[in-house]
Parts: structure tokens; C-alpha cells; sequence
């Protein structure tokens, strides 16, 4: 019995010893293994230095005050162009005071537009209503009331052998309409085209001009029966086109829709030059029994959609932005240089 046991206990060293050895070999690896990931962890999460702490620091107090530069920046802006707007509005108001100039053989239209913007003219000349221009929609409030409407721009033509007159076809806007214009305006071109053509009076020999009127139908016009056009000196104010918004819709001229002044697109929609010149009528001596077209006010042409006060408003606000912006930057501050 004892030698079997002992024989047992023979047999079972070897195996004994096999277990222990992996098991070291396994818990030796899992140090190894933990110590690698320890020694990673330690190498991230080491602290900075305190030369990066003081970069960063830095870096975020920078950024803290951002804003605040940027809102005194805008502000600024603001009153530069003030000061831009309010030279604008004594240059405009020192040109309107002039006495109007004659557009005639001494002054042509075509000589230097651009320098003649804002400049009191008196053009002399026929109205050729047929080739109108009808801009708008635009709104006119008329004791409280608001109603629609819209500008008619209607080319002026020279008068032959006048020498007051222009040498030049221009463009003028002769003021505020209401829709019921446009209407009729229309309804009363197509009449008179169809009257027109219905009244021509065809060459008659000198045997049937004696009875052919006695007995014929179609009306005979004689030199005293075509109506005279009355010639019209506008006084107006040379203006250049208008600067549209993303906002207002691009003009369509073959379907006669004009949302804005373009001077060289409506100069070409009716056969005139490109280099057309453009006049807002400013004409304050109104007939009561032709009420319309409306002109424009003399203040009215040197309002913009921005005025010298509304700079002030708006860096008045970058102003007030930027000292809130700075100071709660410096609330953020405080604090930390206290504690230290």
C-alpha cells in the first residue's frame, strides 16, 4: 500500500511542476501587460508644462476679447460712413442749388454725364408718350392713405430748328402715376393707333377733290386737321441708375417690366443711345387739372436708404456691444488672476 502511494505521488510531480511553471509564465505576462498600459496612460496624461499652460492661457484671453475688437471695429465703420454720407449730402444740396442749366447747343446732353449728376438742368422739347416707360410698382401715401402706382419715364425728343431745344433725345422721369394711368394711358394709344389707321387720306386728283368730299365716306385731313404737339420745358435734376437689392426682380424689357432704373437697358428697349441722359423732373408748378404725373421733391432725391443719423444709430450699438463683450470677457477673467 505505501509503495503504491508513493509511486503515485511519483507520477504526479511532473504535472504538478507543468501547471506551475505556465501559471508564472501567465501572471508574468499579465505584469508586463498592465505595466505597458500603466506607463501609456502615465505618458498621456502627464501634465503640461507650465510653458504650454501659459500659451494656452494666453491663447484663451485672446479669444475672450475677439468679439469685443470686432464690434469696436464695426463701430468705427459706422462712423467713417457718416462722415462719407454727410460730405455726399452737402456735395448733392450744393449742386441743387445752382441755377438750372440749358441742354441745348451750348450745353449737349452727351458731354460728360457723370459730371453733371445732381445738376439743375432746363430741357426743352416734345414728349413722345407712346414709348413710355412704366416703372413700379411704387407706393405713394396721399393723406394717410397708401395707394400704388408707378414712375413713367418718357423720352423727350429735340424739336427741329429750335435752337432752345435739345439736340438730343433724353429720358425723363416726369413723377408718380396710379395704376388707372397705365390703363389708360394704354387703352388710349391703341385708340389712337386704330384712328390712325381708319383716317388716312389717300392722294386725290384735282377733278375728284371737288366732289369727293360731298359724296365719299372716308374723312379727307387736311394740314388744319392734324393736331399740333405743344413743345414742354422740364426742369429737372440729372440723375444716374439705380443700385437694385437682391431682393427686387430683374427687369424683363420685352415684356415691358421695369422694377428698377437701368438708364442704358431703357434707353435701348426705344431706340435710344446707350449714353442716354436720365432727368427726374422736379417741376413744383403743378397743374390742378392735370394732377398727374406727380414730380418728385427736392428732399426726397437726396434721401437714401441709409441716412448720416442711421450710422450713428448703428455704431452707437457696435459701440455698446463691444463694451458689453469686453467686460464680460473681463468678469471671466477676474476671477482666476484672483485666486492666484
Amino acid at each position: 500500500m505505501a509503495t503504491s502511494l508513493s509511486k503515485l505521488l511519483t507520477k504526479s510531480k511532473p504535472h504538478s511542476h507543468v501547471c506551475s511553471t505556465s501559471h508564472s509564465l501567465h501572471r508574468q505576462f499579465r505584469l508586463r501587460h498592465f505595466s505597458a498600459v500603466a506607463a501609456l496612460e502615465t505618458q498621456t496624461s502627464s501634465p503640461a508644462t507650465p510653458q504650454d499652460k501659459k500659451r494656452r492661457s494666453n491663447w484663451s484671453r485672446l479669444l475672450l476679447f475677439l468679439p469685443g475688437v470686432i464690434t469696436f471695429g464695426l463701430g468705427s465703420w459706422q462712423i467713417d460712413r457718416r462722415d462719407e454720407k454727410i460730405k455726399t449730402l452737402e456735395y448733392q444740396q450744393q449742386r441743387l442749388k445752382m441755377e438750372p442749366m440749358k441742354l441745348n447747343t451750348e450745353h449737349p446732353p452727351d458731354k460728360n454725364p457723370d459730371a453733371l449728376e445732381f445738376r439743375r438742368v432746363s430741357c426743352k422739347g416734345v414728349f413722345d408718350e407712346q414709348k413710355s416707360i412704366y416703372l413700379g410698382p411704387r407706393s405713394r401715401s396721399i393723406s394717410g392713405v397708401t395707394e400704388n402706382g408707378f414712375y413713367v419715364i418718357t423720352p423727350l425728343m429735340p424739336i427741329p430748328g429750335d435752337l432752345d431745344s435739345m439736340q438730343s433725345p433724353i429720358l425723363v422721369n416726369r413723377g408718380w402715376v396710379p395704376r388707372s394711368w397705365r390703363e389708360k394711358s394704354t387703352e388710349s394709344t391703341e385708340a389712337d393707333f386704330v384712328t390712325n389707321e381708319s383716317t388716312k387720306a389717300k392722294p386725290l386728283s384735282h377733278e375728284q377733290s371737288s366732289w369727293w368730299k360731298f359724296w365719299s365716306k372716308t374723312p379727307v385731313i387736311t394740314k388744319e386737321d392734324v393736331p399740333t404737339v405743344k413743345p414742354v420745358e422740364v426742369i429737372g435734376v440729372i440723375r444716374g441708375g439705380e443700385n437694385p437689392s437682391i431682393f427686387v426682380p430683374a427687369n424683363d424689357p420685352s415684356t415691358g417690366q421695369w422694377f428698377y432704373v437701368d438708364v442704358p437697358a431703357m434707353a435701348r428697349a426705344i431706340g435710344l443711345p446707350e449714353n442716354t441722359i436720365y432727368v427726374e423732373d422736379v417741376h413744383e408748378d403743378i397743374d390742378r387739372s392735370r394732377p398727374y404725373p406727380v414730380p418728385r421733391d427736392m428732399n426726397t432725391l437726396i434721401r437714401s436708404k441709409v441716412m448720416p443719423q442711421d450710422h450713428l444709430n448703428y455704431s452707437l450699438t457696435w459701440y455698446s456691444l463691444s463694451a458689453a463683450v469686453t467686460y464680460m470677457a473681463y468678469k471671466r477673467l477676474k476671477p482666476k488672476s484672483s485666486r492666484r
